[in-house]
């Protein structure tokens, strides 16, 4: 069969740029008022991921962000991001690396409307993304809403998101995905220097899961997933320090379980700095159709199967630190390093395919914004 690129630019630029979408908060999270000040904000992020003798996926991204109050009860945000993939990642496994590279682009547009009462505030977002053989288009609406004492607050949303693949190596043939998502939530101040959450997720998704450019990839066309996340953040007054301790636990009908655990502390320093260390932990089972090996000639198969390394089980550790510092009180200037490596063999449930080779990847990002 004739190696293809594999292709990356909608699973990277959708999932691992998410953090450098979000805009600088400029009121407190249970803050039901509209801003006073917008912001605009730009954000660039590098990532490289590689495997031992190989350099694999390298991504530019960029990002401009812009937050507005209108009327004393409204906001409107907006979001524009431009990244470029290049490289080739594996058509199976770990070890055998498509003989063609690519470089591809991809460019997406979100807007956000926010309505703010008394106690909550109702958003509506749309967000349109596209690249040579992926067009996602997507519609949002979320809400709050917060008892009399402003110490709890509910959370509630929904998501509709539309895709169409176009895989450039089976020219004229089109597939599609439809994907349906909730969340509700609660976040609630236990102390003055204490803050917890729990939500709850759910989408159920139908159309093609497959990876059209990797060998042997045959997914089912109905995908289900639940997530439960917790967050605790703890002040420490002698320090003017924030923990922020997370958990997050998901499962889907491909038969992944995934745990992930992560921690944080913000600490303001001298001369209006802040430093931020962070580490993250996530463990997950194999899907229930991963083939740990490529099948013989003549094998016969079952209805499912994936050599999809991303569906096997393995265990990943991230570390990063974030530097930011503030400007004459309108400027926020950060960067921040991440660190992220994968095994099989840290899979907290055992069953990791030891024939994989280790994968590392690292993320430099850099951002400026400025109150106005």
């Amino acid at each position: 069969m004739k190696s293809v690129p594999t292709k990356k630019t909608s699973i990277i630029g959708a999932a691992l740029f998410a953090a450098a979408m979000a805009l600088p908060s400029t009121h407190s999270a249970f803050a039901e008022a509209a801003p006073e000040k917008g912001i605009i904000a730009f954000k660039y992020l590098n990532y490289q991921d590689s495997q031992p003798g190989q350099d694999r996926i390298g991504v530019n991204a960029y990002t401009v962000n812009a937050l507005a109050p209108i009327a004393g009860k409204w906001s409107i945000t907006t979001t524009y991001v431009y990244d470029s993939v290049s490289g080739a990642s594996p058509e199976y496994h770990s070890h055998i690396v498509s003989g063609a590279s690519s470089h591809e682009t991809r460019q997406e547009v979100d807007l956000g409307l926010t309505r703010y009462f008394s106690k909550g505030s109702l958003t509506f977002g749309s967000t349109y993304s596209t690249e040579n053989d992926y067009i996602s288009r997507s519609y949002s609406a979320q809400g709050s809403l917060s008892t009399e004492d402003k110490n709890t607050t509910f959370s509630f949303g929904g998501s509709y998101t539309t895709d169409t693949i176009d895989p450039s190596n089976e020219v004229g043939t089109l597939y599609s995905k439809r994907v349906v998502a909730g969340l509700v939530g609660v976040t609630k101040v236990l102390t003055k220097t204490d803050i917890v959450q729990l939500n709850l997720g759910y989408s159920i998704g139908h159309g093609y899961f497959n990876d059209p450019y990797k060998l042997f990839d045959q997914r089912p066309d109905k995908k289900e997933s639940k997530t439960v996340m917790t967050r605790w953040n703890h002040h420490f007054d002698g320090t003017d320090g924030t923990s922020r301790l997370s958990y997050r636990f998901y499962t889907d009908t491909f038969g992944v379980r995934a745990h992930t655990v992560g921690l944080e502390y913000v600490q303001p320093v001298a001369g209006d700095w802040t430093i931020i260390p962070s580490a993250r932990f996530s463990s997950q089972t194999a899907s229930d159709f991963y083939l740990p090996d490529y099948p013989l000639p003549g094998a016969i198969l079952p209805a499912h199967y994936s050599l999809d390394q991303r569906l096997s089980a393995y265990g990943a550790l991230t570390l990063g630190i974030k530097v930011e510092k503030r400007i004459a009180k309108e400027w926020l200037v950060d960067a921040k390093f991440e660190n992220y490596e994968q095994r099989a063999g840290w899979a907290i449930t055992g069953g990791g395919d030891t024939a994989l080779a280790p994968f590392t990847a690292r993320f430099i990002q850099l951002g400026v914004s400025r109150e106005f």
